[in-house]
């Protein structure tokens, strides 16, 4: 077998790589570039679904990053167990025909229980006393203790929220190398988040992004050379591409003005009743599952988002089959944006009664994406000061929250969840020099990664 290592460089697309990305540039004109049509929705989860099964969500389940579980009438976002993805994984055929074939995944998602020989993803701890203590999860448990030895602890505060930067890309990155020197993995999966973050955060057609490219280039080039010389191929890929936005389209708040949602008071602050709403929306940045519970109101939901300005489209279940994502998990309607526009998942009418979350950094309770995390608030008074006292408090064992996020959408400049417009847009795939692509193309599916990854490495 070929030993490979798959650099999965988030949000690159051909659009990006040029002047500033040199290493990424340079290795392409060496290796074999194709453009991949993105999977439907174009979502971190979803994506790396289909990469790693070689099949759609109808078949493997994943329709976003999030969904809503009818059984427990709750949405539950960023879970973790790789028992949601409910398709073979490439590891799982690689090892059948090759005892000897060894894979570690590295903060690709759904990572805890996955059948991989070694991994390392980020997971919080939570006592009993309402702390957040940051960590990470591991397979085999003693590499949790022996990497943190050496490469630190891993700098939960730049992997996401409004300090997310290069230091969390940088740390995976180291370690990759880390994995390689101890155990040496036939299959390598390595996930670099930086340029996520400004591209959501300033838009990819922000000047600032060049400092970003260039940031991550570095990280690049230094994971193909360690690996280069230790005769290990490697792979990049990306999981969808990043396009600007302009306009935030609040789903619920629609929804909620036309009666469809339940709202509870608890201690003066709204929360949204899934269970007992009509319909309401799970938002995941450029689309959004819309579950109706009241299924005589299809139509009427139907009807009143196709209307919604910046919603370009709603599919039900003839056009979901269409799309590969008519499965249980997904909603009765599922809402596409134009392509200036995104979903938020905010559904009160006055801030001033906004869950006492939405002002935090806090990925599960919210019933939807938030990208708004990205953001300090720019209103707060001495937010450095304020951030100081509520780690000191924290240390002294005090409860509180750490409430510095905006509630201003309009702040995001750039998503992604729908097909984008444009193909250089899409993400792409750049393999090794020699290594023969899907028929050649030069736009794949999403789905067919799978069995170009399978052919390299065997």
């Amino acid at each position: 077998m070929n030993r490979t290592a798959v650099i999965n460089v988030v949000g690159l697309s051909q659009s990006l790589i040029g002047e500033y990305t040199p290493a990424i540039r340079n290795y392409a004109k060496t290796a074999a570039l194709t453009t991949i049509e993105p999977s439907f929705p174009a979502l971190t989860c979803t994506a790396q679904s289909n990469y790693l099964t070689g099949v759609s969500p109808d078949r493997h389940g994943v329709v976003g990053n999030g969904w809503y579980d009818r059984d427990y009438s709750e949405v539950c976002f960023w879970k973790q167990s790789n028992h949601l993805v409910s398709a073979p994984k490439i590891w799982d055929e690689l090892k059948k025909s090759n005892k000897d074939f060894t894979c570690a995944q590295l903060f690709w998602w759904y990572n805890m229980y996955a059948t991989v020989d070694y991994s390392i993803t980020p997971r919080p701890l939570y006592p009993a006393d309402g702390r957040k203590v940051f960590d990470i999860y591991t397979s085999p448990f003693s590499i949790r203790s022996d990497i943190k030895r050496d490469l630190g602890e891993f700098p939960f505060p730049a992997f996401w929220g409004p300090r997310a930067g290069i230091e969390s890309s940088q740390w995976i990155a180291n370690a990759a190398k880390w994995i390689e020197d101890k155990y040496q993995p036939t299959l390598n999966l390595i996930y670099l988040p930086h340029l996520d973050y400004n591209l959501q955060r300033l838009g990819p057609d922000d000047p600032a992004i060049r400092d970003d490219l260039a940031r991550i280039d570095v990280v690049v080039q230094g994971l193909i050379d360690y690996f280069g010389s230790r005769s290990v191929q490697v792979v990049l890929l990306s999981e969808y591409g990043l396009t600007a936005v302009n306009r935030p389209v609040h789903l619920n708040r629609v929804l909620r003005e036309e009666g469809f949602i339940a709202i509870k008071n608890e201690l003066g602050l709204e929360q949204l009743d899934c269970g007992a709403s009509t319909a309401f929306a799970v938002a995941d940045h450029q689309i959004a599952h819309v579950y109706v519970n009241d299924l005589s109101r299809l139509h009427s939901v139907r009807g009143l988002l196709e209307k919604t300005t910046g919603v370009e489209s709603v599919l039900g279940t003839s056009e979901k089959s269409r799309f590969g994502i008519d499965h249980r998990r997904s909603g009765d309607l599922i809402a596409i944006a134009d392509r200036r526009s995104w979903f938020t998942y905010y559904y009160w009418l006055n801030d001033a009664v906004a869950p006492d979350f939405a002002r935090c950094v806090d990925i599960h309770r919210k019933i939807g994406y938030d990208p708004v995390e990205l953001f300090m608030n720019p209103y707060l008074s001495l937010p450095a000061l304020k951030i100081w006292l509520f780690l000191i408090r924290k240390k002294l064992g005090f409860r509180g929250l750490l409430d510095i996020i905006p509630l201003d959408a309009s702040l995001v400049k750039g998503s992604h969840g729908r097909i984008p417009h444009k193909s250089c847009e899409y993400p792409v795939l750049i393999t090794p020099s020699g290594s023969r692509l899907f028929c050649d193309a030069n736009i794949i599916q999403s789905t067919d990664v799978y069995a170009i990854l399978e052919e390299m490495i065997r």
